[in-house]
């Protein structure tokens, strides 16, 4: 898998107009969400390669993450005469960058894309590392193909546009890269202040630890053969929770579930690993007060249990897998965990999140 440029931004046009300029290709198209097509176009749209673009647009949230509305791109691209020496702009989420890197990936055997993530979970998560797909039969990514963009460009200007809870989605995947790094990152995630004004600046620095700790991952395993599978921290009991939380009326933003899911998954390092008790309570209590709770019961623990097993990770289909840490960065891949512990994991979540 070829090697992605991720771009941190001083000057947002500047940068993109010399990513563009420095492909060669017949046509331009930039994807968007109805979101990301009203609030985040009009910051690019003024640069002269971005005038003859032709406009791509989708629906918003997970939802649309969907075959059909690969789909849709697929035949737009291929409706607007789209060659295999065009280019794709994919300006959103991870929806729109998981999606349109998905369909780039594929479209004519591949065309090459750009990521500009405009959310906090995009700049540190689904925009680097070459992880594309889309949701199929009520499971979270079950169909994709790893594909690095060429270039993702990463500007905390976009995430001024954001909620706090969009924003608080994408700090729990900085939160998990903490935890496989160091202390020192760790302790600086947990004391950020979230309560006043937040600090762009300072926060662009912490994403660029936070792409820089992934990229490394990446570039040693780029096809999750070995330590790549330390990013899934957090995600076995964390997919689960957000393929529970997609039945119901009031659907849970990716950022949290992974939050919910480090709970549990730290209680089980320190049961199975020996992770330390303090480090688990003070996350665990972080996580509590910014994250709250998703609410499911001791009979809803077959269901989640049934979504662990179609977890991608797993080496067969009658045990789970694992990332556990024995300590912050003392990472412990391949972890099986029996059902009993599992269940274990989910009380602990019950009875220290409220």
């Amino acid at each position: 898998m070829s090697k992605q440029e991720v771009i941190i931004c001083n000057n947002l046009c500047n940068d993109l107009e010399k990513v563009i300029s420095s492909h060669k290709y017949d046509k331009l198209f930039i994807l968007t969400d109805n979101n990301t097509y009203r609030n985040c176009l009009p910051v690019i749209e003024n640069i002269s390669a971005i005038k003859n673009a032709t406009h791509i647009t989708i629906g918003v949230e997970d939802i649309n993450k969907t075959l059909e509305t690969l789909s849709s791109v697929w035949l737009k691209l291929s409706n607007s005469g789209a060659t295999r020496h065009s280019l794709m702009i994919n300006l959103g989420g991870g929806m729109v960058t998981d999606l349109g890197g998905f369909a780039a990936a594929t479209f004519k055997r591949g065309i090459p894309f750009i990521n500009i993530p405009t959310t906090l979970l995009s700049m540190v998560d689904a925009a680097v590392g070459g992880k594309t797909g889309i949701n199929f039969n009520g499971l979270k990514n079950e169909i994709g193909a790893f594909a690095p963009a060429s270039e993702v460009i990463i500007d905390s200007e976009f995430l001024k546009t954001l909620d706090n809870e969009n924003i608080m989605s994408g700090y729990a995947e900085m939160l998990k890269h903490g935890l496989i790094s160091n202390q020192e990152n760790w302790k600086e995630l947990i004391k950020f202040d979230f309560c006043n004004d937040i600090n762009y600046d300072l926060l662009q620095q912490m994403i660029a630890k936070s792409v820089a700790i992934k990229e490394k991952v990446v570039e040693q395993d780029p096809c999750e053969k070995g330590i790549r599978k330390s990013l899934n921290l957090g995600h076995t009991i964390g997919h689960a929770l957000e393929s529970f939380s997609l039945q119901s009326e009031h659907p849970s933003l990716h950022g949290y579930a992974v939050a919910w899911g480090l709970v549990s998954e730290l209680y089980l390092s320190h049961i199975k690993s020996g992770f330390p008790k303090d480090i688990l309570w003070k996350t665990t209590t972080f996580i509590k007060e910014h994250y709250g709770k998703l609410h499911f019961s001791c009979k809803d623990y077959e269901k989640l249990y049934e979504f662990m097993t179609h977890d991608k990770k797993n080496e067969s289909s009658d045990s789970i897998n694992f990332t556990l840490l024995s300590n912050i960065g003392e990472i412990n891949i391949n972890q099986t965990v029996s059902k009993e512990e599992i269940f274990e994991s989910l009380d602990f979540y019950c009875e220290t999140m409220g």
